[in-house]
């Protein structure tokens, strides 16, 4: 419409564009956030299952050599395993909280009977950032043990983190990286780790197991109404914007266009569109006397 061409210029152009873009972006955040809902509730399902079922022996699960399907396969499973802790070979792995305190885990490998050997997370000791190495007191037992835990995949560095050095005898590690710890253990380790749930027999109170992961929903579906909300009011309120700015200039034009009133703006000037009418005293005779 006529009231509107102000819309087409360059600069309100740019405008439509920048707001179009925000929505079509903010809707996508909005679905992004449903997607990371459905993993979320897809990975609590996944694990719940898993870590309810009866623990199986290991040798069931692991094998030397296993693909990434298999691994993912058997990740979280419960398993049943024993044999005898190499404590002279046990590592940190530093940075890792429980409870908002900080510590480190204690993993140790653990030789089986058939020669299978496989890495064991003990469980987290809070250390302060004291520990480079794992204290005398809380190295592993000696003697026969039996452990029932969690398979777990070896973890890998991302994009971002702390790096271990590639070489050298390590006492601790910034992961779980079960390649760098085969590079100082003789024994050829498992593709996978057990995260310790019991053992018998009984473990001390230090290393405590690891706490199991808070299994809630996060606040994806809170984020996902609120970048919904946000797309909204810019759909609904940028065309408001455009009409209320389409009337000031309508009103701009009538405060500054010709015939506006008497005299086009002047107050004195007589207005061309008055004409007398029946008892105008302007109809009335007019003396010649008082002409002169």
């Amino acid at each position: 419409m006529e009231r509107y061409r102000f819309a087409l210029r360059p600069k309100w152009i740019l405008s439509h564009l920048f707001v179009l873009v925000l929505i079509v972006t903010m809707i996508n955040l909005g679905f992004w956030q449903l997607r990371r809902l459905d993993q979320r509730q897809a990975y609590n399902r996944h694990y719940t299952e898993r870590t309810e079922a009866a623990p199986v022996p290991v040798s069931e699960l692991v094998q030397p050599s296993m693909s990434e399907a298999e691994i993912d396969a058997a990740e979280y499973r419960r398993v049943e395993l024993a044999g005898r802790y190499l404590p002279g070979q046990e590592v940190l792995i530093r940075s890792r909280s429980q409870n908002d305190a900080p510590g480190s885990w204690v993993v140790t490998p653990l030789r089986m009977a058939d020669g299978t050997t496989i890495l064991v997370n003990r469980g987290w000791i809070g250390n302060e950032g004291r520990f480079e190495d794992v204290p005398a007191e809380m190295r592993a037992p000696s003697g026969e043990v039996g452990v029932v835990g969690l398979v777990r995949k070896t973890e890998q560095r991302g994009s971002f983190g702390p790096k271990d050095p590639p070489t050298g005898t390590l006492t601790n590690l910034a992961r779980v990286d079960i390649g760098r710890v085969q590079k100082q253990v003789p024994e050829e380790l498992a593709p996978v780790y057990v995260q310790l749930q019991s053992q018998d027999p009984a473990a001390g109170t230090r290393p405590a197991p690891v706490d199991p992961p808070t299994l809630d929903e996060g606040p994806h579906f809170s984020y996902a109404v609120q970048w919904f909300i946000f797309a909204t009011v810019a759909i609904v309120g940028y065309p408001l914007i455009l009409r209320r700015r389409a009337r000031e200039l309508e009103l701009e034009a009538l405060d500054d266009g010709p015939g506006d009133g008497p005299g086009d703006g002047d107050p004195d000037a007589p207005d061309p569109h008055d004409r007398p009418g029946p008892g105008d005293p302007r109809l009335e005779p007019v003396d010649p006397s008082e002409l002169t």
